[in-house]
């Protein structure tokens, strides 16, 4: 094993590093932008707080109640995708011929079946840290949920806002890990370049961090986000 494991060349290694690196230093910028350079992500957390002191006093809640469902089935049906999605690759895993074979079209190598195992086992631990960040967002929403209709509508209340404030953060939270599921996938599907090298992989990567970044720091939503309320 330790064998094969060698045959993994230096440029592999700075190729899954650049990877891995590339995934948490972009979530980083993302969830603590500048100040001067808001990414969407802290843009909506601003809205979400809107949302709950806007709902303090709607009467009735039925369109919070729907918003709400709608963003638990979105974690809901990403969570059941990654768990096809790790299926796929364990099966792969167990089947690598095909795998071998195209490698070997594009790269004129022959690689190794643990090689191959290895690559793919970066992925299954993208999609697997995708589905358990879903899960948790899924959860997360349940008790924002149950905080809110614990929320009297009647404004003068004294625990109305507060308790409005706190089903806001956990609102917030839950779409944090949302997207964090939402970026592990996208690096999952860039890891799968590296069955064909690792120059692949970090052109792949690149292209992530750019897919990724744009629709984080120069996207139309952003724009919108940011204009002032009449």
């Amino acid at each position: 094993m330790l064998e094969h494991v060698a045959l993994l060349q230096a440029l592999d290694w700075v190729a899954i590093i650049y990877l891995v690196g590339a995934w948490l230093l972009l979530s980083r910028i993302i969830e603590h932008p500048p100040k001067s350079r808001p990414s969407v992500t802290v843009l909506m957390s601003e809205r979400r707080r809107d949302w709950m002191r806007v709902f303090v006093d709607r009467d009735p809640r039925i369109f919070d109640s729907q918003i709400l469902a709608s963003l638990r089935q979105g974690t809901s049906f990403f969570a059941s995708t990654c768990i096809f999605a790790i299926g796929g690759v364990l099966a792969l895993a167990k089947n690598t011929d095909p795998l071998i074979g195209v490698a070997q079209e594009v790269t004129a190598v022959m690689t190794p079946v643990l090689i191959i195992q290895i690559k793919l086992a970066v992925v299954a631990l993208f999609l697997t840290n995708a589905f358990l960040k879903f899960v948790w967002a899924n959860r997360v929403f349940g008790y924002c949920a149950v905080l809110m209709a614990a929320v009297p509508n009647d404004p003068n209340d004294s625990i109305s806002y507060p308790r409005a404030a706190q089903a806001a953060e956990l609102n917030i939270r839950a779409a944090i890990n949302f997207n964090r599921g939402l970026r592990a996938v996208y690096f999952a599907l860039g890891a799968l370049a590296w069955l064909l090298g690792a120059v692949p992989l970090m052109i792949s990567a690149t292209v992530v961090i750019w897919v990724v970044g744009s629709r984080e720091f120069a996207s139309v939503p952003r724009d919108i986000l940011l204009k002032e309320d009449p």
